[in-house]
């Protein structure tokens, strides 16, 4: 039986890339298109994109641009990618980046009735029981979810972040363009240093969390867990019992948001207590406790009545392993320190990289241009931020990929450092952050540490010695038994075929003929002076050496045919 599902699914899939080759050449991408065969996805697509006429300006504007007008027309998810690139400038060029990070969903808000019908769903006869009132005007609008504000049935006063109904079959079917997208890109388009395909299979992952508000409401919670110490940074309340999967009920926060104050306006006391109070809960998530907000800003910080602050908008974190945490504090030591060496391992460590590359001159020289930028002598004064996205440009100028993980967390430091220079900038964020960056490093390389390290070096290698005596006792059975086996893996000789075996035996052969015609020539020629009268030993050898110097020259015009 056929699956009307999957049609339905086809044909609303067939519209939509419709739309997106129809955008696409709109906005000046049409070679791109052609180079990829895109067009080929759907039926009529090379009908469609020869109707498709770009803007008169379009190829006028800068690419970035035009790459930003068109997720801005595109929407929803394709916007929602935009948003996502511009905190990867390891995916993308920087000048794309930058622009992307303007990017604003023009997203229509949704009808009570249809946001009241995805209550009904979640909770069924039970929502009056949750909520004494719901306020039918949306209090903001995203590209995923809306959010009201609502009275529990106790009296308190909540948010009510809903997902907006219908946006998960979009979803989908927006994941699915863009994975035939990705490979196309990436089986016509080689040399563009990171895989599509797995850019598009980690956006979707990142989309899957956002859909589920359970997971922002957990990491609200983590949030808070960590911060119970500080009573002026907050995180929203989550009211659990009155939380589903698509709808997540948070504490009303009381305060302004930061992209909304006049800072002008402020007095230069409190703009400094609020930098302070946000730079310390960013430090802390980042370099203390290994999991952090990964958009801090200005639009997701409230400025609270009790002068603290309060993150919201939890949904996209990041995580740092403590070994990663080491590697960062390896990194910054040997910048201050101007150990190249240093610097070159602990890149190693924190990105996926060939060994051998520290072994390159160009890159070694790179790198040195790179401490260079930051050598002043002490931990004090150095720029994080500013150390940490030269450090990726280095990486990305290399083409090396670094942790999605530890790209956010760039991106977090580099937010937060924005945002204190705008609201306060004769504030020093390095300075103030210092007890974090001390603690850091030494964790990394006080006395402490390097204890532990080595008491954990001496229980490995004690380990080593208890288990080498049946580790070799393994072997020499297997050797005596003659069931010892090595295992080969060969790379790239698959790339062989007949024509190349071929071409390389006869080469093979007529190199060996010339050899034996000159070695057997010249015992001719040798041979001739202890016979009186006689020539035709001479005759013959010159001949041999004669044909074996013609042939060794035929023997790379050949190859050179055989090339072209």
């Amino acid at each position: 039986m056929s699956d009307p599902i999957g049609i339905r699914r086809g044909i609303r899939n067939t519209k939509r890339a419709a739309e997106v080759i129809t955008v696409l050449a709109k906005h000046g991408f049409r070679q791109f298109l052609s180079d990829t065969g895109i067009e080929r996805m759907i039926e009529r697509g090379q009908e469609i994109l020869l109707r498709s006429k770009p803007e008169p300006a379009s190829p006028a504007k800068p690419f970035a641009v035009r790459v930003r007008e068109a997720l801005e027309e595109l929407g929803g998810t394709f916007v929602k990618l935009g948003q996502v690139l511009s905190t990867r400038p390891d995916l993308v060029p920087q000048e794309l980046a930058d622009e992307l990070r303007s990017l604003r969903a023009n997203c229509p808000t949704v009808p009570f009735a249809e946001i009241r019908k995805r209550l009904e769903e979640e909770f069924g006869d039970e929502l009056e029981t949750h909520f004494r009132s719901i306020d039918e005007t949306p209090l903001a609008a995203a590209s995923i979810a809306q959010v009201h504000c609502a009275v529990l049935h106790d009296g308190t006063n909540v948010v009510l972040k809903i997902v907006r109904p219908g946006i998960e079959e979009v979803i989908e079917s927006d994941i699915d363009i863009l994975t035939e997208l990705a490979r196309l890109t990436e089986n016509r388009i080689s040399e563009m240093g990171y895989s599509p395909k797995e850019t598009v299979r980690e956006f979707q992952q990142e989309l899957a969390r956002e859909v589920d508000l359970q997971y922002e409401g957990r990491s609200t919670d983590r949030f808070r867990r960590n911060f119970e110490d500080d009573p002026l940074i907050h995180f929203p309340m989550v009211y659990w019992p009155s939380t589903t999967r698509r709808v997540l009920t948070l504490e009303h926060v009381q305060g302004r948001l930061l992209s909304e104050i006049d800072f002008s306006k402020m007095p230069s006391e409190q703009r400094r207590r609020i930098v302070e109070k946000g730079s310390e809960a960013v430090f802390r998530q980042c370099l203390e406790h290994g999991f952090f907000h990964a958009d801090p800003h200005p639009g997701n910080i409230f400025s609270t009545p009790d002068g603290g602050i309060c993150f919201i908008d939890c949904g996209m974190t990041g995580r740092i392993d403590r070994q990663t945490m080491q590697s960062l504090a390896t990194l910054v030591m040997s910048v201050v320190h101007s150990d190249l060496d240093r610097v070159l391992e602990a890149t190693m460590a924190l990105c996926d990289a060939d060994k051998t590359l520290k072994f390159d001159r160009t890159f070694r020289r790179d790198a040195w241009t790179f401490i260079a930028r930051f050598e002043r002598g002490t931990v004090e004064s150095l720029d994080m931020a500013g150390l940490l996205n030269e450090f990726f440009a280095l990486m990305r100028r290399y083409r090396i990929r670094c942790p999605a993980d530890l790209v956010f967390l760039i991106k977090a430091l580099s937010t937060i450092q924005g945002a204190a220079r705008e609201i306060e900038p004769t504030f020093d964020l390095v300075a103030h952050a210092r007890p974090q960056l001390e603690k850091l490093i030494h964790d990394r390389y006080g006395f402490v540490a390097a204890r532990d390290r080595l008491l954990t070096s001496a229980q490995r290698y004690l380990s080593l010695m208890e288990d080498l005596p049946d580790e070799l006792r393994d072997v020499l059975d297997q050797l005596r038994r003659r069931e010892f086996s090595v295992n080969l893996r060969h790379q790239g000789l698959d790339r062989l075929n007949d024509d190349t075996l071929e071409h390389a035996s006869g080469t093979i052969a007529v190199g060996l003929v010339i050899a034996g015609l000159m070695v057997g020539s010249s015992v001719l020629i040798l041979a001739e002076r202890g016979i009186e009268g006689s020539r035709v030993l001479r005759i013959v050898g010159v001949t041999g050496i004669v044909v074996a110097i013609l042939m060794a020259i035929m023997l790379p015009i050949r190859w050179i045919r055989r090339r072209k």
